[in-house]
């Protein structure tokens, strides 16, 4: 029998658990005020370590977590193998200064009480403000500094890892949503990472603990007092509800009494014999009590293409989640603990000013600060009256800087974030854009650029001409203007 987890390599020398110990609860735990004693709640993190679970995930906004793990780790000398501490970095969208990035940084050193944070996890709100690429290469300079071990992500869909990747960022892992009910994950996701070798950590793959025993045959709960499992039964109700997911939980029992395992180990299994997969994120328990042996048994069995058959046979009744990984906190349907985050998004400061044309009362611009706007006496964007226009646009950071340099389908990427961005700041919404004009230099690449461009106007699938455009200015692969009528 299995005594402790598996391991596996990750990128920069970290060897690490297959079944990650993620410490959200503390933040539950916490939520009344009353901060855990961080001494006693590093003896239970301790007794993971000690049984070979040796690799903690944690972020800012756990409570206390990242201080319970430094009062771990400092019982470890400089001689012995420690724990492994991955940690998150949840900043809210605004300018990306090297200070900024920098006191970011230190603060999750300082908490965890070490001079390398092993894994440093990136998440960002919106991608129409572009500040998150700032955050980025900041943090690949203190991983050369020294002061991060290996840069991750956390939520981002495939379209922009694809992009940071393609801009040079060397990111290691992807934390993203992955179980039998929410399968985004094993798409284009999945084949990005077999491309550039970026693995996934998985959470949420017991939904909460609805992937359990506990509710095979039981009826659909009223009333869901924690936080955890109103998150996942947003995401049950999405996937066709409570009828197709006790389809799923019944496939998961048949595979279980054949490999004598429970449901949580068929769940957990099939997640992790996905290649992108490097582990699976379960819950430590620092109150309640523990289940590690019983996580063990996923490493006693694999599924065989029967098992395979007829889960995929339950998934045909539910339907897919909608968009890609991490869309959840971003666009409706919203399936996070808290439910409709449109407050919260509306709230975010545009990266963009509107500003008055002299004499034109009836007129609107906003300029993107491209060192090309001044010289050629151009605005980003114009709205007069309900149609706004938005000026061919490119893959340019800041001033100057070309984001992706020769991958077409990560210029688009960005150019039509930098397009939703001038549009919602001349009061209107990408759902607005009635014309679209995509200008390529070479029509070979013309496949992931329409990728891109359907990623985003799949559903308003407005009017469209792309052009081979020959040579364009610097290293762009693409040009696109548009028009929206609010």
């Amino acid at each position: 029998m299995q005594k402790i987890p598996d391991h596996i390599e990750l990128g920069g020398g970290l060897n690490i658990s297959r079944l990650v110990c993620g410490l959200w609860q503390v933040a539950d735990l916490e939520k009344d005020g009353t901060t855990l004693d961080p001494e006693k709640a590093a003896d239970a993190l301790e007794a993971y370590a000690k049984a070979g679970f040796d690799t903690f995930d944690m972020a800012d906004h756990y409570g206390s977590a990242e201080i319970i793990t430094g009062r771990l780790l400092a019982r470890y000398g400089k001689d012995q193998k420690r724990p492994l501490a991955f940690t998150k970095w949840c900043p809210e969208p605004g300018p990306m200064t090297a200070e900024i990035v920098r006191k970011g940084v230190q603060e999750r050193l300082d908490r965890l009480g070490v001079d390398k944070v092993d894994l440093l996890q990136f998440h960002w709100w919106t991608f129409e403000h572009p500040a998150w690429l700032d955050a980025l290469h900041e943090m690949a300079r203190l991983k050369e500094e020294g002061l991060i071990g290996a840069i991750g992500v956390t939520n981002f869909d495939a379209a922009h890892l694809a992009v940071a990747l393609a801009d040079g960022v060397p990111l290691a892992t992807n934390q993203v949503s992955f179980s039998l009910v929410d399968r985004r994950a094993a798409g284009a996701l999945a084949e990005l990472c077999a491309r550039t070798g970026t693995k996934l950590f998985a959470y949420g793959t017991l939904c909460g603990g609805f992937l359990s025993d506990k509710w095979l045959g039981k009826s659909e709960p009223t009333e869901i007092p924690d936080w955890s499992r109103s998150k996942y039964k947003r995401f049950i109700d999405t996937a066709g509800g409570w009828e197709p997911f006790q389809g799923i939980l019944a496939a998961a029992a048949e595979i279980g009494r054949k490999h004598g395992v429970s449901i949580s180990n068929v769940a957990s299994r099939w997640v992790l014999e996905h290649e992108a997969v490097a582990a699976t994120i379960i819950g430590a328990r620092i109150s309640e009590n523990e289940h590690r042996a019983d996580n063990l048994n996923v490493f006693n069995f694999a599924l065989d293409a029967e098992d395979k058959a007829r889960l995929e046979e339950a998934f045909a009744a539910t339907k897919p989640i909608p968009g890609d990984c991490g869309d959840e906190y971003r666009r409706p349907p919203f399936l996070t603990a808290s439910g409709d985050l449109s407050h919260h998004l509306d709230a975010i400061p545009s990266v963009y000013k509107a500003e008055p044309m002299p004499g034109r009362p009836d007129r609107l611009r906003v300029s993107s600060g491209s060192v090309w706007e001044p010289i050629a006496g151009f605005s980003r964007a114009v709205r007069v009256k309900d149609v706004i226009r938005v000026s061919g646009t490119t893959a340019t950071h800041g001033a100057d800087r070309c984001v992706a340099p020769g991958d077409a389908g990560a210029q688009t990427t960005y150019i039509l974030d930098k397009i939703a961005a001038a549009i919602s700041a001349l009061g209107g919404r990408i759902e607005d854009v009635t014309r679209t004009r995509i200008y390529i230099r070479d029509a070979a690449k013309w496949e992931p650029v329409s990728r891109a461009h359907g990623r985003v106007f799949g559903e308003v699938l407005p009017a469209n001409t792309l052009i081979e455009a020959g040579d364009l200015v610097g290293d762009y692969e693409v040009e696109i203007e548009a028009e929206a009528i609010v």
